[in-house]
């Protein structure tokens, strides 16, 4: 049944991916007056005149945002439904996301649109599951599922979007999960390509991919993960920036606008995805300068574009980008050495998975879409290589994806679509013992006695003359010997300062255990009153067994 369902979500995915990209498309053509069939990025060159609907474009999306933010909150994409709130996204919300990047890409912002698909795809694999009541871990996997097929309905690549929903949404390559995204993933490109939706097909060079070509590749593939870490630095530094300006933040967008008019006169390349430029530079095998030239307007468009408040993303970009510095990297390696080391366009397929690699994710995700396109298993090697080496670069030296990157600048520390939602839900205002009695701390150490005998409890929470928290007792130590009975009892408190709130996580915790080193902790709020007490076997327990429950819904165990 949960097969069933995956599929049909995935088709409907897919029928959305369709539309979106449809709509974007439309958008340019009455826009910019493009011939039929073609596209903004591998337009030779626009009038100025068209170039104003950049920032005419910016106006509309804030006009837009601004209509929609009466009934909007903070946007949850998929990565961050599936890493802390088990697979919950909003639909309305994900509409708002999806319109903002239809509107960014149409008025031909440098912003991609699998940000929208995956966005979409998600919703309504969450929308299903919601309605089926489905557990926190088939909701996750099915939105993974939604996303897997809204891009591989994209792409026309059925694998690429299966990875793409494991590596980059679920977070996990999960046993129970390997049916239902797969199905998916399949229906999802087959109705497409039955709505007219072209396969990426990119032809490969002749020149074989040999076994000392994979070595060289993997110096590609650092050159991308450093420069992949450089764009993803400089979107965020940028937007940042562009958040202190003395300006309104409804007019940001239409700056941005008017910044992308000087590079889309240098090139036209720069607009949009990037989709028509991709294509148009391999076919042509354009001169050193001119691709030199395309690699910074774009970098400036992208970073522009996102970092004045166009939605989208890069995933897109990277690959063109990509494709870009492999190009470079082969004709500089052939202009070092006297000749051609490796095939340019082979190169420039390696480029485009090991940077999509770096900024998006993912490297069986973009080996999976080289292969899908070129078919060469031999350059599918080397393509993962270079991934790999990127992928492992920026996990180490950086530690984040762009979507998570940007996440991360918000404030919450997650690093992947794993679930972690568990571990903020599971906090000490849920786990404590409420109705803990307290003793006031200035009570003479005999009094305490008459009214706590030696094994009637383990401690006493203690409270001050404000019955504010004065720390712990433990009954033990008020029975040892050599004590004045009259000495107050406070002068016994231990973890005085050591305590908890109700909003910490079950993480926070046991770090507050393992610096304290207490085994219990009473649990305070905003005025110091106690509302219970957490002991740590209590919460290590309670871990246990979340981690235990886990790594059942990963195997599908019941």
């Amino acid at each position: 049944m949960f097969i069933v369902l995956a599929t049909i979500v995935g088709a409907g995915a897919g029928l959305l991916s369709v539309v979106q990209g449809a709509l974007a498309r439309s958008i340019q053509r009455v826009l910019y007056n493009l011939p039929p069939g073609a596209r903004l990025s591998a337009m030779p060159s626009l009038p100025l005149i068209a170039l104003l609907m950049l920032p005419v474009g910016g106006l509309v999306l804030a006009a837009f945002s601004w209509a929609v933010r009466a009934r909007r909150r903070r946007l949850v994409d998929a990565v961050e439904a599936n890493a802390l709130h088990g697979g919950r996204m909003s639909p309305g919300d994900s509409l708002v996301i999806a319109g903002q990047t239809v509107l960014s890409n149409g008025f031909g912002a440098s912003v991609g649109l699998e940000a929208a698909y995956a966005q979409l795809g998600g919703a309504l694999a969450s929308f299903a599951g919601e309605v089926f009541n489905l557990r926190r871990a088939d909701l996750r996997n099915l939105v993974g599922a939604g996303t897997g097929a809204a891009i591989g309905a994209a792409f026309g690549a059925p694998l690429a979007g299966a990875f793409y929903a494991f590596e980059i949404v679920i977070g996990a390559y999960t046993p129970s999960a390997l049916a239902p995204v797969v199905a998916a993933a399949l229906a999802g490109t087959l109705v497409a390509q039955g709505l007219g939706a072209q396969p990426y097909v990119i032809d490969a060079a002749t020149m074989p991919t040999e076994t000392h070509h994979y070595l060289i590749y993997a110096v590609l593939g650092a050159i991308c993960a450093a420069l992949g870490i450089l764009l993803m630095r400089a979107v965020a530094l940028v937007e940042a920036g562009t958040r202190r300006l003395p300006v309104a933040d409804w007019a940001r967008p239409a700056i941005g606008g008017l910044l992308l008019i000087p590079i889309a006169l240098v090139s036209p390349q720069a607009l949009s995805a990037g989709h028509g430029a991709l294509h148009a530079d391999l076919a042509l095998g354009a001169p050193l300068t001119l691709i030199l030239l395309v690699l910074l307007a774009k970098c400036a468009a992208s970073i522009v574009s996102l970092g004045f408040g166009f939605r989208g993303g890069l995933f897109f970009a990277s690959l063109f980008l990509g494709t870009l510095i492999g190009h470079l990297f082969a004709d500089g390696l052939a202009m070092v050495v006297g000749h051609d080391v490796v095939d340019p366009r082979n190169a420039a397929l390696v480029g485009m998975a090991a940077l999509a690699v770096a900024v998006v994710g993912g490297p069986m995700t973009m080996a999976m879409v080289v292969l899908q396109a070129t078919q060469d298993f031999a350059l599918t090697g080397a393509v993962l290589a270079a991934a790999l080496v990127s992928s492992a670069i920026v996990r180490e030296t950086f530690g984040y994806s762009f979507s998570t990157w940007r996440l991360h600048l918000r404030g919450e520390t997650i690093k992947s679509a794993r679930d972690v939602g568990w571990v903020k839900t599971l906090t000490a205002g849920r786990m404590m013992r409420r109705g803990v009695a307290a003793m006031p701390a200035d009570t003479p150490l005999g009094v305490f006695r008459s009214h706590v005998p030696l094994g009637s409890s383990s401690r006493t929470v203690l409270v001050d003359a404000a019955a504010h928290y004065a720390g712990i007792v433990q009954t033990p130590a008020a029975y040892a010997e050599g004590l004045d009975p009259q000495a107050p009892v406070g002068t016994l408190a231990i973890n005085v300062d050591a305590a908890l709130t109700p909003a910490m996580d079950i993480a926070e915790v046991m770090r507050r255990f393992d610096a304290s080193g207490a085994d219990e902790l009473a649990v305070l709020d905003d005025t110091r009153a106690v509302l219970g007490i957490v002991s740590e076997s209590f919460v290590r327990r309670r871990y246990a067994e979340e981690l235990e429950k886990t790594q059942r819904d990963l195997f599908g165990e019941r």
